[in-house]
């Protein structure tokens, strides 16, 4: 990876010599990388705006619901004690990232990161729409003494599409049901979703009007973890030095390469980057400077492809790898992962149980002695239809133990959790050292079973009461 290139005039793509922010114009070249990209652009951003208001089985597809602590994910959902399974989840993600970088690049940033996206087929088109283009643009920069009462208009619609995002945002950990509700109520009847609403308009707001690139060549880590997830197989959006070199302008080409120094590629680059000088940290592989190669090109009749998607070793002349070491311990242990991750989500039991104490005191202990203990039961129910669990205590006959359930069985709705309490009162000694285990067997049916231990407190010999 080489250093980023200085231009005239300035020190870093997007800084001036003189230490103010070098603002980036990026005219937008049409060709079919644009195309691709902006077909997938808005799939993405259908995918996001529409998937909150889907429904499967009567919960939303992806609902992150944190005050309760559930996940849900096309249909699953996912609690805290699925430590596992999340765990999973996670390392099969990361894995496939890692992946798709060592065989693609940093795809990811150009095609399918909000970022890029929103940036590019949201944004900079409201903006090239009310300041007149890039150069419409450059002139407002320049005459910064003045107001200029387009590019507040534009700032007017920024802050409507902000809010439009926070809002879906929001609805993913909150579900679309509540945030219609509080769309329609004061704030003061629920100030705090206001706030989050707000701070992250603001947030929204701020990155795509203000911070912009910024967040990609300095907030993102991706851009330096690239020389650790690329090798030079990998494919990236490179120059073609051995063709395009020496570069020259003019008619007589004697002498000189495919590259005619028009800069075309630089004014497209969304960093501000120039792809000739090599790879670089602040590339995210959008292929602008693909299609504006390209376009020149065909004008000067010349083949396209100077800018191209390639590899290091593929432009120094060596043919390409396949198998390498990245390329075949991450697919290994991505379908490990992935192996690992559904055959623990099709195994798993179709409720889960928790047993919890009292609320209050531990025990009580009447006036002949005999212990109750009350006993709180959770399920959660992760079969699609209603279920009901039936519960009772194993040794109760043995021990000669006196069960008290206000509800049982407790019907528990799809995808749910219900709680429930019994009581369970022990005759005196009943105790050892303060401590008796009992069995809790939860059934549904023919269906299902499950039995697990619970420890109930009781006072200790030579004690009474409590």
């Amino acid at each position: 990876m080489t250093a980023a290139p200085t231009y005239a005039g300035r020190v870093l793509p997007t800084l001036n010599q003189d230490g103010s922010r070098r603002w980036i114009r990026p005219h937008w070249s049409r060709g079919r990388w644009s195309r691709a990209r902006l077909v997938v652009g808005y799939a993405l951003m259908a995918f996001f705006l529409t998937m909150p208001h889907l429904r499967w089985n009567g919960k939303p597809w992806i609902l992150l619901d944190l005050p309760r602590r559930e996940f849900t994910f096309f249909g699953t959902t996912f609690l805290p004690t699925d430590t596992l399974l999340l765990m999973l989840l996670g390392l099969t993600v990361l894995t496939g990232i890692f992946l798709l970088t060592a065989l693609f690049g940093r795809a990811w940033c150009g095609w399918g990161c909000p970022q890029t996206v929103y940036m590019e087929y949201v944004f900079r088109p409201i903006e090239r729409l009310f300041e007149g283009g890039e150069s419409g643009s450059r002139r407002m920069d320049a005459d910064r003494g003045r107001i200029h009462p387009k590019r507040w208009l534009k700032h007017v619609v920024y802050v409507g599409i902000a809010m439009l995002l926070a809002h879906t945002f929001l609805s993913y950990f909150v579900g679309t049901d509540a945030l219609a509700i509080w769309m329609t109520q004061s704030p003061l009847q629920h100030p705090t979703p206001f706030v989050v609403m707000v701070v992250t308009t603001a947030l929204i707001f701020a990155d795509f009007g203000y911070f912009r690139e910024q967040v990609c060549v300095v907030a993102c880590p991706y851009g330096r973890w690239q020389s650790a997830l690329l090798d030079r197989q990998s494919l990236i959006v490179a120059y073609d030095s051995n063709r395009g070199e020496p570069r020259g302008r003019g008619k007589a080409r004697d002498g000189l390469g495919d590259c005619i120094d028009c800069n075309a590629c630089v004014a497209t680059c969304p960093t501000g980057i120039d792809i000739r000088q090599g790879l670089q940290m602040e590339c995210i592989h959008c292929t602008q400077c693909m299609d504006a190669c390209d376009a020149i090109m065909a004008k000067v009749h010349k083949p396209a492809g100077l800018i191209r998607y390639s590899s290091q070793d593929a432009l120094a002349g060596h043919p390409p790898r396949l198998w390498r070491p990245r390329t075949v311990l991450y697919p290994v242990a991505f379908a490990l992962f992935l192996s690992a991750f559904v055959w623990q989500l099709s195994t798993k039991e179709p409720a889960d149980i928790t047993l919890l104490g009292p609320l209050g005191a531990p025990y009580q202990v009447d006036a002949t002695g005999a212990v109750t203990n009350q006993v709180r039961i959770r399920v959660a129910n992760r079969s699609r239809s209603e279920r009901r669990y039936a519960f009772d205590v194993v040794e109760a006959n043995e021990l000669g133990a006196r069960v008290i359930a206000p509800v049982n069985p407790i019907a528990v709705a799809a995808g749910e959790t219900g709680t429930t309490s019994f009581f369970i009162t022990l005759p005196p000694g009943s105790y050892l050292d303060g401590v008796r285990t009992i069995t809790v067997r939860v059934t549904e049916g023919e269906r299902y079973r499950r039995d697990t231990p619970f420890r109930l407190t009781g006072p200790a010999p030579g004690l009474g009461g409590r």
